[in-house]
């Protein structure tokens, strides 16, 4: 059942409608006026709001504008005997969901009402989705390390700068690829991930680049590489330092000339991709080695950010163990754990070869198989033997 505010200072209409829609089963609030209407919609949550034009003391214009300032989610379907189509197109730029002209055909008035209902829903679904998806990439950690992390973040990311993302496996270098995405320009546009490390040699190219139909053997169509999935938006190269030669190649004339071809055709195609890197190596070292190329390596590091290890910021620990305690516990459908200080020093005193990816298996392991209070015995029993 939805609730839906009518604000009409005509009582024949107001009770007309009321009729009508608590016939279909709608909660129903009555306004005669804006003032009043206001004072409603201030009050309370609504599905969707009948709204009338032409009212004394305050128009529906001035309404709708108060309303969308304060809820610009809620469908506001504006009702009115004097509109024309300078007034209804006046309405949709002001954020009304529809604009109906009376006398009202109560069939398109139950529909509007239906749709925009509807749509709410879907947005406020869709709201609660990102923010699972932001609380699945959030950053946690207050350490003097992390804190440089997020500095660096919130200053390169509203640039296109390219950024080299450096740390061992583990830290969460995606992590950091993600937020520099999402706190860009480019945030509503694609983020595309590419991890070398998992591509064969002989693929990474069509990967990347894309191929023409009969290409190679199994070439049986053409297809979009990544980097034209990623135009207008991000591509994150994962393990960077995995990459061949030819592939580096071809990546470093993307960065210099924003063009690629796809693999069997000699076309060039226009692409606007940022391009985050990351690498668990010492580049320098593998250039040094003549396993990576110097130019590109030069072109990829406008911005270093280097993410710290475990080991480097247990201070942290506290933090990371609520989170993922409370993080696994949902994913369980249990009741947090609780975990005692002995438990929490003793998490502090491992050597994290693995990182946070290991920081989570442990937590996980010890919200299975521990007690309701995890003691400094149950993280000796359970992780310390895996340390």
């Amino acid at each position: 059942m939805s609730k839906i505010l009518v604000i009409d200072d005509q009582k024949s209409i107001r009770n007309t409608l009321r009729d009508i829609l608590e016939y279909e089963k709608h909660e129903v609030v009555l306004a005669e006026n804006g003032p009043e209407g206001l004072e409603h919609f201030e009050a309370d949550k609504f599905d969707a709001v009948l709204l009338d034009i032409k009212m004394p003391d305050m128009d529906g214009m001035e309404v709708l504008d108060k309303m969308m300032q304060s809820s610009p989610d809620t469908p506001v379907i504006m009702i009115s005997g004097h509109g024309n189509i300078d007034t209804a197109v006046e309405a949709i730029k002001k954020g009304a969901y529809d604009f109906i002209e009376k006398p009202l055909d109560l069939n398109r008035l139950l529909v509007t009402i239906r749709n925009g209902i509807d749509k709410k829903e879907l947005v406020n679904e869709t709201k609660v989705l990102r923010r699972k998806v932001s609380k699945t990439y959030e950053m946690i950690g207050e350490s003097e390390p992390m804190k440089r992390v997020k500095e660096m973040i919130d200053k390169v990311a509203p640039t296109d700068a390219r950024v080299l993302i450096t740390g061992q496996n583990g830290t969460g270098k995606e992590l950091v690829a993600r937020w520099l995405h999402e706190k860009s320009n480019r945030a509503g546009q694609p983020f595309i991930e590419v991890n070398c490390a998992a591509i064969p040699s002989e693929l990474i190219e069509s990967e990347l680049f894309g191929h023409e139909k009969g290409a190679f053997t199994s070439a049986y169509k053409q297809r979009k590489g990544k980097f034209e999935q990623a135009n207008g938006g991000t591509i994150f190269l994962d393990e960077i330092g995995d990459m061949s030669h030819a592939a580096q190649a071809k990546v470093l004339r993307a960065l210099q000339e924003n063009v690629i071809s796809r693999v069997g055709s000699d076309k060039d195609i226009k692409v606007d991709v940022r391009i985050l890197a990351a690498t668990n190596k010492n580049l320098q070292e593998e250039i040094r080695e003549g396993r990576f190329r110097e130019d590109l390596y030069h072109r990829l590091s406008v911005i270093i950010i280097h993410v710290p290890s475990l080991n480097e910021r247990k201070d942290d620990i506290p933090l990371l163990t609520d989170y993922f305690n409370n993080l696994i516990c949902q994913e369980l459908g249990v009741q947090p754990k609780t975990f005692d200080e002995s438990a929490v020093e003793t998490l502090k005193s491992i050597k994290w070869t693995g990182n946070i990816r290991e920081f989570r298996n442990v937590i996980e392991r010890l919200i299975i198989l521990g007690s309701d209070t995890i003691t400094e015995e149950d993280v000796k029993t359970y992780a310390m033997p895996l340390a």
